[in-house]
């Protein structure tokens, strides 16, 4: 009988352990590597921003139709917020600015973040990127 419950013991520790390791987060300061389609809900329709690209540090996009020019690191901090070190397409032009960015890891969906812009008007937009497919 002490066997047995020792076993169902330990069986949980295993599974939490393996549960807990499946678990993404945010210590690795880094999204996981992908293309990330971004789109935003306005109107009533959702309405293409493009793709991000991102592998490791670093970001390309987004990028609607092509390819993109130049690629840029980006930082994240333990809470999930991203901070891009370079320009960030239509969201860092024609007077938009970016309010914040905020990464979410769920082991339930994909990879994705919210980015915050701002434009010249002081309304805020917000638009959601996930991750669509693996490098």
């Amino acid at each position: 009988m002490t066997s047995l419950i020792s076993r169902i013991f330990i069986g949980i520790a295993l599974l939490a352990a393996a549960t807990g390791a499946a678990q993404a987060d945010f210590s690795d300061g880094k999204m996981p590597d992908g293309t990330y389609h971004c789109e935003v809900y306005l109107l009533g329709m959702f309405l293409d921003l493009g793709n991000i690209t991102i592998k490791g540090n670093v970001y390309t996009g987004p990028v609607t139709f092509g390819t993109a020019q130049q690629a840029y690191n980006y930082q994240m901090n333990a809470n999930g917020e991203i901070s891009w070190l370079g320009p960030l397409g239509g969201y860092t032009t024609g007077g938009n600015s970016l309010s914040m960015t905020q990464a979410t890891l769920d082991g339930q969906n994909p990879p994705s973040f919210d980015i915050i812009m701002k434009q010249p008007d002081g309304a805020f937009t917000a638009s959601t990127c996930t991750r669509r497919s693996n490098p």
